[in-house]
């Protein structure tokens, strides 16, 4: 097939988004094929990259992207060069998804896209890991209350996932947390995560890798629980005689409106607990308030946390902007394959098929990310336009 690279651009925007479908196809036929070779009709390379090519198009569940194949079948075999001008129905995309490949090796063939060149990465002060899980609600049937839960590494300053792992039928995020981070190259990156991953486990492995974490504390620690509680609570008054009692509080204020609302952030920070609190390589504790004006009144929110990163390389202001950067794996990531994406509204729940799938919704979402494009639906639609165009040109 001769070199095919085309270029989107979303209406209203100035950011372009570059597909190379050579180096598609090309990085898709590193994942081996487990179907016996016999009867075999589509190469799954290619089956695998019209399913990008659906996707970004707008087709995301498994029936709309091969009734969107199908309907441009003489024109994508001409392209991908089959032998015969068609392509398979829903039932067959289902059980090649299902059982053909396993969505680890679709990740490592797919990964190398999305990852930056080493001389191009950011310094390491500002790289960032959060990890997430997800479960994909339309894999819960109808008498059970648990489908396909799946955990994800994503970096924020990059904007990209990095590593997504399912979980096990009766285990936690908590089982696949350590495998994620033995994957991943922690030297000088600060990993975040909510309540769940705040483990000391956890918290040792990435320091001894190299790295630092910074995790959101609530009871689920009542020990360390209570000592933030008590660290940032109301001070007791100097009594008649005494000296004052030392303190190294800093605080960060940020104000922002969007949304409808005036939103106010205050984290305090503090190295004191270092000194007596058990918990591995601490180094700061923190508290973020934030209150937020709305039509509705005023709410107020009060959460507390850890580091293991020193004040010499973590100011109050770092370490909020870190507390928020986490969030973007909700913003970015989850909230795109949830409602762009339609990932929770799927059905497919054959085999490796669920985790498949999320594996290329990863993938839409990295590459969108990687063009900084911040509007994936508007992208969806261009490309439906302009691939369209070019396809019946071919």
């Amino acid at each position: 097939m001769n070199p095919i690279t085309f270029t989107v651009t979303p209406a209203g925007q100035d950011r372009s988004l570059t597909i190379n479908l050579t180096d598609l196809l090309q990085r898709l036929q590193t994942v081996p094929d487990q179907r016996k070779p016999r009867g075999v009709r589509y190469p799954l390379a290619v089956l695998l990259a019209i399913a990008v090519l659906a996707k970004l198009c707008g087709y995301s569940q498994v029936h709309a992207l091969a009734g969107w194949a199908q309907e441009r079948a003489p024109e994508l075999a001409s392209v991908f060069g089959l032998k015969r001008p068609r392509l398979p129905h829903p039932t067959t995309w289902t059980r090649v998804l299902g059982h053909a490949l396993t969505a680890e090796a679709l990740e490592a063939a797919l990964q190398p896209l999305l990852v930056t060149a080493s001389a191009e990465l950011p310094a390491r002060a500002s790289r960032q890991i959060a990890l997430d899980g997800k479960t994909l609600r339309g894999t819960i049937p109808a008498t059970k209350s648990s489908g396909v839960h799946l955990v994800t590494a994503y970096q924020v300053d990059e904007r990209v996932p990095l590593l997504q792992v399912k979980v096990r039928a009766k285990a936690n995020e908590l089982v696949v947390a350590p495998q994620i981070l033995a994957r991943l190259d922690l030297v000088g990156v600060l990993v975040t995560g909510d309540a769940m991953f705040a483990q000391r486990n956890l918290s040792t492995q990435i320091v001894e890798a190299g790295g630092d974490y910074c995790w959101i504390v609530k009871e689920n620690q009542p020990t360390l629980y209570d000592d933030l509680r008590l660290l940032f609570g109301p001070q007791p008054e100097d009594l008649p005689g005494t000296s004052t009692i030392p303190d190294d509080f800093v605080t960060v204020r940020t104000v922002e409106k969007a949304h409808g609302r005036l939103d106010e952030r205050v984290l305090t920070i503090s190295s004191l607990l270092a000194e007596y609190q058990g918990w591995p390589y601490l180094a700061q504790a923190f508290e973020v308030v934030r209150t937020s004006y709305g039509k509705r009144g005023c709410t107020r929110e009060v959460r507390y946390g850890i580091t293991s990163a020193p004040a010499s390389s973590a100011s109050a202001a770092r370490v909020l902007a870190g507390v928020r950067g986490h969030w973007q794996i909700e913003n970015g990531l989850h909230y795109r394959r949830d409602v762009t994406l339609d990932e929770d509204a799927s059905l497919a729940r054959m085999g490796q098929a669920p985790h498949v799938l999320a594996t290329l919704n990863n993938f839409i979402c990295g590459l969108t990310a990687r063009a900084s494009i911040t509007n994936l639906a508007a992208l969806q639609r261009s490309m439906a336009a302009t691939f369209d165009r070019w396809l019946f040109r071919c």
